[in-house]
């Protein structure tokens, strides 16, 4: 399948935030990234439920939610009541990881689980046929802006030979100082979903971006 494309509205104009999900509700966009952070995980905060909502409202793209909470089994309904199509939480985050991917699907959602950038792939070994998705943090997870993690490329080969094994069909999202220059080689490492925040944003057009980015090795991808 083609690589999807999901910017990341952390990077859009939060004054504006209803102009840039419109923005990417006619780009080639796939999915809107929204990341929540609670100040404790990582340290910053970013939306609550009333943001997501309100985000809700004007997208026509599904959105998919990142939860870079603790304990979030304890928000999951809430973020599913606000609008996710799929939800994402940290492995690092979860000592139940399975009971929580299963809520999660109970509700309906994408079942995802991220993997902070020191934290090895073999891990969910025992899981990953479970998931409906994967998400390689290529930076530490809490801020926008970061500069990219070059083993992230090993790590998508290796999630990629283990979803060869045991789950074919999982996406696999990588996220963190994704843009046009690399693009082409994370898509020929194994992901299938590309998060994009500032190279979105901060672009002279970004619906031209997002564009360049669905192009980016498309022709790399079975």
């Amino acid at each position: 399948m083609n690589h999807l494309i999901a910017p990341s509205i952390l990077a859009a104009d939060f004054a504006n935030l209803q102009r840039d999900i419109e923005l990417i509700n006619k780009s080639d966009a796939d999915w809107i990234h929204v990341d929540i952070m609670d100040g404790m995980f990582v340290p910053n905060i970013s939306f609550g439920f009333p943001v997501v909502t309100a985000v809700k409202k004007h997208a026509e793209k599904p959105l998919d939610v990142h939860l870079m909470i603790v304990d979030p089994d304890r928000y999951l309904k809430n973020f599913k009541e606000a609008g996710a199509a799929g939800m994402t939480v940290h492995y690092e985050a979860c000592p139940n990881l399975h009971r929580t991917v299963q809520y999660i699907k109970e509700l309906g959602c994408r079942a995802g689980v991220a993997l902070n950038p020191h934290t090895p792939v073999a891990l969910l070994e025992d899981i990953i046929a479970d998931l409906d998705m994967v998400l390689i943090m290529s930076v530490n997870p809490g801020f926008g802006g970061q500069k990219f993690i070059e083993n992230t490329y090993k790590k998508l080969k290796d999630i990629k030979e283990l979803s060869n094994r045991k789950n074919p069909g999982l996406y696999i999202e990588v996220d963190g100082g994704v843009d046009s220059t690399n693009a082409a080689k994370l898509v020929e490492a194994g992901a299938n979903v590309l998060v994009a925040g500032n190279s979105v944003f901060s672009a002279p057009d970004p619906s031209v971006a997002i564009t360049n980015l669905k192009k980016s090795g498309a022709l790399s991808v079975s």
